[in-house]
């Protein structure tokens, strides 16, 4: 059995209009081993009418966890991103998220920088920053939750302003979620060379690869993407990658992450094949 495990964002479901419940059953079918939802305050239309996969934070995190354990599924993470830029929406937002997650059975809540305000200087954004997490992570040191850092925004994607940011506090509940997608489309540092930079640090993984396509017309001009191409399709050397995980003794979850049911059929046959 291998020390790294294959799990799923459930964000291949939202091009087949599959609501969560059927959403984690498909990743069942398919042999993941855990899922990652993305979770909400309040409740999505879209959700409601069984066309989306958001799971609000309004449900019953109990009733949730029961749905997984009858799919013998974990919940790796909860997808959380909120700006840590705009306290007024991450605070509460991420601090719900980790309640949430402290319930439902997953030990991290994702997150990012989020955009930053156009009026915004570096040192007032990395101040705010500050206030978001001291104020986010003594809620999840109580709840024993991680909140993880994603390479996805300004700051994140370079290495020394992630450093930083990871600097901001001493929390042992601050980690990181890298994604080899997000990381490699931006294209402001040498992916492989920053992951080991940071691999001590890892809690959970996105597995996202890169359409050959894609990175040809995109990278180096945005900071990360929605979903990926099928792992093994695009640009991301996987062996390279997981050599790298196992150097460090990562022994958490691939979480993929790509746009379609077929292309996670494609991406959990190929990572067990390099696993």
């Amino acid at each position: 059995m291998s020390d790294i495990r294959i799990g799923i964002n459930l964000e291949f479901v939202r091009s087949a209009d599959m609501n969560f419940r059927k959403g984690i059953q498909a990743a069942a079918e398919l042999g993941y081993e855990s899922v990652e939802p993305c979770v909400s305050t309040g409740y999505d239309l879209l959700a409601i009418a069984g066309y989306y996969h958001m799971l609000s934070m309004e449900d019953d995190p109990l009733e949730v966890k029961g749905w997984l354990d009858e799919l013998g599924l974990k919940c790796s993470a909860l997808s959380g991103h909120s700006a840590l830029m705009r306290p007024e929406v991450s605070v509460p937002y991420i601090t719900a998220a980790i309640r949430y997650a402290a319930d439902v059975g997953a030990p991290t809540v994702c997150t990012d920088e989020g955009p930053k305000p156009e009026w915004m200087d570096e040192d007032l954004a990395f101040e705010v920053m500050r206030y978001s997490l001291h104020q986010v992570l003594a809620v999840a040191e109580r709840h024993g939750i991680n909140v993880a850092i994603e390479p996805h925004q300004l700051y994140t994607v370079r290495q020394d302003t992630l450093l930083r940011l990871l600097s901001l506090s001493d929390s042992p509940r601050l980690k990181v979620n890298w994604d080899t997608g997000n990381i490699f489309l931006a294209g402001k540092e040498d992916p492989y060379e920053m992951l080991e930079l940071v691999a001590d640090r890892l809690v959970h993984v996105h597995a996202k690869d890169i359409a050959f396509e894609q990175s040809e017309a995109e990278r180096g001009q945005v900071t990360g993407t929605a979903v990926g191409c099928a792992c093994g399709d695009g640009a991301v050397d996987w062996p390279r990658v997981i050599a790298i995980l196992r150097k460090h003794g990562y022994e958490g979850v691939l979480s993929v992450e790509c746009g379609t049911v077929e292309q996670a059929k494609r991406s959990i046959a190929y990572l067990k094949s390099v696993l």
